[in-house]
């Protein structure tokens, strides 16, 4: 069983509601691993992104899964085996077992992936961590605080930089027939808090991902926006993000019409 600093955190991701237990226990979880991979000196040589970082540190208003970090500098030697020692000390210290396994190197990808697993925890938890040894370049980062299990600091994407990686998620990831609509919700937020795409990581990633040959420029990346756009399936949208959301009411809003009114509000630098 977790000890009370565990339950402390558990109860500040709560927020009081004990519907949301499941979740704050996998939050509280995902902060606890954050700070075994700072104590190891992780973020030394990478930087944090994605959704679970969006909730963490920048207020995104919907759950999430994994941890998704990218290497500063591309690596093929690179292996989280050497952080499993301090990760489980760090889960001991708030009174948790865990078991750890690392899986095979996906080659074409360049992404490691980890498994997590909370023992004698319920709900049961795992955490799925994955790290792209060679990644596109170009991307800003910044350090953000995290008080939690104590105070340490975390690298991460700045959000003109991983608004640049979520558009070209969005816009080139190919789930065959499925649609994330955990990217479009992702969209809208970095479009409401007003934050600027920066255009010029955009295109290091298009290319380096075989996508484009010549830059984009505002006025062609906004094209190929609304062309996604009146080509996706909202419906199957809505489907995807629904588990990962509170409030599915404000779902109801979603259509073609109104992303193509969201594109136009967003801002690109």
């Amino acid at each position: 069983m977790a000890n009370n600093l565990f339950d402390d955190m558990v109860a500040a991701y709560m927020g009081g509601d004990e519907r949301m237990r499941a979740n704050a226990i996998r939050e509280a979880a995902q902060a606890v691993t954050l700070a075994g991979l700072y104590r190891g000196g992780f973020f030394k040589h990478a930087a944090f992104y994605g959704g679970t970082c969006l909730r963490i540190f920048y207020g995104l208003d919907r759950y999430s899964e994994d941890l998704d970090f990218s290497l500063s500098t591309p690596s093929n030697n690179f292996s989280l085996t050497g952080y499993f020692d301090t990760l489980t000390d760090e889960f001991s210290l708030v009174g948790l077992d865990i078991t750890i396994g690392e899986k095979e190197k996906h080659t074409a990808a360049g992404v490691l992936s980890a498994f997590l697993k909370i023992k004698d925890l319920s709900p049961g938890v795992k955490i799925k961590i994955d790290v792209d040894a060679n990644p596109p370049p170009g991307f800003e980062t910044e350090y953000k605080l995290s008080m939690l299990p104590y105070s340490f600091m975390t690298r991460c994407y700045t959000l003109s930089s991983s608004f640049a990686g979520k558009m070209s998620a969005l816009l080139y990831r190919e789930w065959r027939n499925r649609i994330k609509g955990r990217d479009w919700y992702d969209f809208e937020w970095y479009v409401r808090t007003g934050t600027a795409m920066d255009l010029a990581h955009f295109n290091k990633r298009a290319r380096y991902f075989g996508k484009t040959a010549t830059d984009f420029t505002e006025a062609t990346f906004r094209e190929l926006l609304r062309e996604k756009i009146l080509s996706t399936d909202i419906d199957l949208a809505k489907k995807d993000v629904i588990p990962f959301v509170d409030d599915k009411e404000k779902l109801d809003i979603w259509s073609r019409d109104y992303f193509l009114q969201v594109a136009e509000l967003m801002k690109i630098r």
